[in-house]
């Protein structure tokens, strides 16, 4: 789940259950308030955002059950923003490629790669590219529109 798109809830329970992991100081509180301070962008005008979520993100308990559909409530306000094009991987669909981790193109200039450990930022062309031909390929298999607001809201349905 980007984190651009989390609830604060949803973002604090990932990022204690990464500071466990790692050993590194709970700064909680400080990286959630952080966190929501990047959404700003999703209301600036000029900027577009196109996101593919696996269906698997939406069923995931890395939260609570009650947390978890707050995040999907958040999930479906996003799909009715005319700045965000939201599609959905659904279980099962043929994919031509398998996804490999997360990744973040920005204005087809940089890619960021998300590991356990770390962020890579990708800047050569031929990568930006590369990245570009997964993304588009990864879509080819996504639901959009009202198909994917149906899946998320299956989803929801399924925490009851």
């Amino acid at each position: 789940m980007p984190g651009l798109f989390q609830t604060p809830e949803y973002a604090r329970h990932l990022l204690i259950a990464n500071a466990d992991l790692m050993g590194t100081p709970r700064d909680t509180e400080a990286a959630v308030r952080a966190r929501m301070k990047r959404q700003e962008v999703l209301y600036e005008m000029d900027k577009t955002f196109r996101i593919l979520l696996w269906e698997g993100a939406l069923h995931a308990l890395v939260c609570p059950p009650e947390v978890m559909a707050g995040q999907l409530d958040r999930l479906m306000g996003l799909m009715g923003m005319t700045s965000v094009s939201f599609g959905i991987v659904p279980l099962g669909a043929p994919l031509r490629i398998t996804p490999k981790h997360g990744f973040w193109i920005f204005d087809e200039e940089r890619v960021v790669v998300e590991t356990i450990n770390t962020e890579l930022q990708l800047e050569s062309a031929d990568d930006v590219t590369l990245y570009g031909r997964v993304w588009d390929l990864l879509n080819e298999s996504a639901l959009h529109d009202a198909a994917a607001r149906r899946l998320l809201g299956r989803a929801r349905v399924a925490l009851g």
